[in-house]
């Protein structure tokens, strides 16, 4: 199976890396002349691309691959689809992304479902940065294909003796693990920074992980998804390390300090689609509520924490 990873950004290059070892790969970006001169970007300090890995600006060519992975950000999914024209029919589209689209408040499988219906939508997610998988560090992600004898094939074809890929159907379900961790990450930024202590991380994590499972019900996941590695284990680490973009974002809200407007952050546009959906069907999301009120500034962090700890005590469970 051919295989071409659209976006030459951090994580498009380090899957590049990964799977360009042992076969060839191509790697399409739109300003890539000087990562094929130089077979490094800056992004990723000391790596450099394998011999494998064919570097293009040329799009058409990219796209004769029969595995397409789409690594960009999910905001611009919806933009870069439109730009192509040309019928995709019998390809697997493997979107890389995290996130709902802001403006039509879908998820990446529905986007590429939409756009190209003779192609098959598959989602490839879970507790990865750009970093480890470039370095050749163990990481382990989820590949949902609701086609599981296609899901096998991209299985095998995507997983390397450093990148272990684990199978599921539940599109839906691995997506939204993808999608809502981001959210939680923020709201964890922004008790550690603003100084509310580990404890209180634990509990919004926790929390946070009910509120995933609640809003995947409703879309008809299957919960069990969200305790794998597209929910559980990206909601671990990316609630935890200060290498997670969504993290150090909530650090910043909750310090009270500016943020690098360059740097994606696709929790912030989630918890703000996410809190529409909300409002639209009538769905309890206390917390991605709460980010999405800090990230368009319409609430201040002490607003925000007496409106969480002044709710209704509850069972754990419901």
């Amino acid at each position: 199976m051919s295989i071409a990873i659209l976006g030459a950004g951090a994580f498009g290059t380090a899957l590049a890396v990964a799977l360009g070892q042992d076969r060839p790969v191509t790697l399409w970006g739109r300003d890539v002349q000087a990562l094929r001169v130089t077979r490094q970007t800056p992004r990723l300090p000391g790596v450099f691309l394998p011999d494998g890995v064919t570097v293009t600006a040329d799009l058409e060519r990219a796209l004769d691959a029969a595995a397409l992975l789409l690594s960009m950000p999910m905001q611009s999914l919806m933009g870069f689809a439109e730009t192509i024209r040309r019928p995709l029919t019998g390809k697997a589209l493997v979107a890389c992304c995290k996130g709902i689209d802001l403006t039509t408040l879908q998820g990446p499988s529905a986007i590429l479902g939409a756009r190209w219906p003779e192609a098959t939508p598959a989602i490839l997610t879970g507790p990865s940065f750009a970093a480890d998988i470039a370095r050749g560090l163990p990481t382990a992600l989820t590949l949902a294909c609701a086609d599981d004898v296609l899901g096998q094939r991209l299985q095998r074809e995507l997983s390397t003796q450093t990148l272990r890929l684990y199978r599921s159907t539940d599109v839906i379900g691995a997506e939204l693990g993808g999608a809502l961790k981001n959210v939680i990450a923020i709201a964890c930024g922004v008790t550690i920074g603003a100084g509310l202590g580990d404890s209180a991380r634990a509990a919004l994590m926790t929390r946070g992980f009910a509120e995933m499972a609640r809003y995947a019900r409703h879309r008809g996941a299957d919960p069990a998804t969200l305790a794998g590695l597209s929910g559980l284990g990206d909601l671990a680490l990316t609630c935890t390390s200060d290498l997670s973009r969504n993290y150090r974002f909530g650090l910043s809200i909750g310090r009270k300090e500016g943020f690098d407007s360059s740097v994606t952050v696709e929790g912030a546009a989630t918890a703000r689609a996410l809190a529409a959906i909300a409002s639209d069907h009538g769905l309890s999301l206390p917390i991605t509520q709460a980010v999405a009120a800090l990230v368009e500034s319409r609430a201040t962090v002490d607003a925000v924490l007496h409106d969480l700890l002044s709710r209704p005590l509850k069972e754990e469970t419901r």
